[in-house]
């Protein structure tokens, strides 16, 4: 059954926009890629969800496309169950082999069970796999920069020392996110440089580029950078 999710998946096939999203992910070869733009790609969650094909389809790991882990993070994200959710999840996390993969990720039940989730967060963030750690911080950023934020959240990222590029590049966007929308709690971390050289002033860049950080902050920024 999961063949006739790979056979739908080619139907969609733009050799163009294939060339395109291969180049925008170092170390995929293009062979991998089948290149399926995104609003077909998440017509074609829809009409999967609950699909009979669909459980076969999620057992089957490791993928052997670009796609197919695309639109098995889709479908994970669909799941409205927080503990079927959550499993089949972390049954997935290992495979993730780039950024993009792991960034669209998202499941929306974790909006209701942030408890649970904040215990998971814990764990996922000092992985020592590049791709857990960084959905890890991207789910600390989408979900406890606003109403339920902490400051000793900001503990988590700012511990994390890596080789990885795209672990580092997460960080940055973490700490930028929390400078517009936490900046009381987050400027400490760069007036104490409390990340390393790179990320520090990655974290400079990405939040002086921001238009929610004010021109004040901007200039403040700058006199910090290493």
């Amino acid at each position: 059954m999961a063949d006739m999710i790979r056979e739908r998946l080619f139907a969609l096939q733009d050799e163009k926009y294939g060339d395109f999203q291969s180049k925008l992910i170092p170390g995929l070869p293009r062979e991998q890629v089948i290149g399926i733009r995104m609003p077909a790609m998440k017509k074609l969650a829809k009409e999967l969800v609950n699909g009979e094909e669909t459980n076969d389809f999620l057992k089957q790991l490791p993928h052997t496309y670009y796609d197919e882990n695309v639109l098995h993070a889709l479908l994970i994200a669909s799941i409205k169950d927080y503990d079927a959710c959550m499993e089949a999840l972390e049954t997935f996390l290992p495979y993730i082999d780039n950024w993009a993969v792991c960034d669209c990720l998202s499941p929306k039940v974790f909006q209701k069970h942030k408890t649970e989730l904040l215990e998971k967060i814990k764990l996922w963030i000092p992985s020592e796999h590049p791709y857990i750690c960084r959905f890890g911080m991207g789910m600390l950023m989408r979900w406890f920069l606003d109403d339920d934020f902490c400051p000793e959240y900001l503990e988590l990222p700012a511990a994390v020392r890596s080789e990885e590029y795209y672990v580092n590049m997460m960080t940055a966007w973490f700490f930028a996110t929390a400078l517009a929308k936490q900046w009381d709690a987050a400027i400490p971390y760069l007036e104490q440089k409390r990340l390393d050289p790179w990320t520090h002033n990655k974290t400079i860049q990405k939040a002086r580029e921001s238009y929610r950080i004010t021109p004040g902050q901007k200039e403040y920024l700058k006199t910090l950078k290493l």
